[in-house]
């Protein structure tokens, strides 16, 4: 069966709302238009990423023994990724840099009923339609509805896999339902935290600071956290990351750790804000990163386990 757009929306995770082209590609966002107007105005780099498919999927539980479904790539950022996981295990992976903007993507699935994952390239813009499913399925069902803010650590860029970015990694543990802001080169910017009409999270978190280490002034800092609340509340859960290691600019990293701890104080001031210290989620080494800066694979493994053993021991 050919899924129609609003039946792919019942399976499809990680956005705020969808447009519909005239030749029926459906493109979902994680911002909603002013944001996205926001980011026009501000910086091209930031408007560029703002619509990427970033922590989007398609998640179900199947009998099905074949999937698949068109896209067209209108944006790329970097090499990435389409994957396919099954029952936890990749079984799949097409990178976007060995195919065409256009074109059909379809996988065989193993006989019984499983668990699927269809992880989309985080640093590219994809639109999708036509999905097609020849078996019975029904949507994964989520834990909490979870905003996740940062820069291209947490949209993704590192490991240059879809399902290896320390989000989508954690994820798979926390079963969160997300809706992923991190966008590549994003700093502690107010301008862009709006309200988003009709959605309401359960908890937000927070991991920025890594492109504004060097900065005197904590002023957007301050602001940010209290526009923030402003617009949830000082009720709802927030988890503050601090900046992680990076290994680029060693004669700076007393100037990270110290930005570190001005973050920890300005975040921590609020009651229902947790901090998390990014010091100590990746290893302080090269081999967990790509370029010193942003986590591979590996590093983003680390950090994903080491942030989620974080979250359930504070029970955040």
């Amino acid at each position: 069966m050919t899924l129609s757009n609003e039946e792919l929306k019942k399976i499809y995770f990680g956005a705020y709302e969808f447009d519909e082209t005239a030749d029926g590609y459906l493109q979902a966002f994680q911002y909603n238009k002013d944001q996205i107007r926001y980011f026009e105005g501000a910086f091209l780099m930031w408007y560029e990423r703002c619509t990427a498919t970033t922590a989007k999927t398609f998640e179900f539980v199947t009998s099905a023994r074949r999937v698949s479904f068109d896209y067209r790539i209108i944006w790329k950022g970097s090499p990435d990724s389409f994957e396919l996981m099954v029952d936890g295990l990749i079984t799949g992976i097409i990178h976007v840099k060995d195919i065409l903007d256009t074109g059909t993507i379809e996988w065989e699935l193993p006989e019984g009923e499983k668990s699927v994952i269809i992880y989309l390239p985080a640093d590219a813009t994809v639109l999708v339609r036509n999905f097609t499913i020849d078996g019975e399925y029904r949507p994964a069902v989520k834990n909490e509805k979870v905003l996740w803010l940062g820069d291209s650590i947490t949209q993704g860029y590192g490991p240059l896999r879809s399902s290896c970015t320390y989000v989508s990694v954690a994820n798979r543990l926390l079963n969160y339902d997300i809706l992923n802001q991190g966008i590549g080169g994003y700093v502690y910017d107010a301008g862009s935290l709006m309200k988003m009409d009709g959605y309401d999270p359960d908890k937000i978190i927070v991991s920025l600071g890594t492109n504004q280490y060097r900065d005197k002034d904590m002023t957007p800092v301050e602001k940010y956290y209290e526009t923030l609340t402003g617009i949830y509340g000082r009720k709802i859960p927030i988890l503050c990351i601090t900046p992680i290691w990076r290994g680029d600019s060693p004669d700076e990293l007393p100037t990270l750790v110290e930005f570190g701890q001005k973050v920890k104080k300005i975040a921590g001031a609020y009651e229902n804000v947790r901090i998390v210290d990014g010091m100590k989620l990746v290893p302080h080494f090269s081999d967990y990163y790509l370029d010193n800066l942003h986590p591979n694979c590996l590093g983003c493994e680390t950090y994903a386990y080491n942030l989620v053993s974080a979250i359930r021991k504070m029970n955040f």
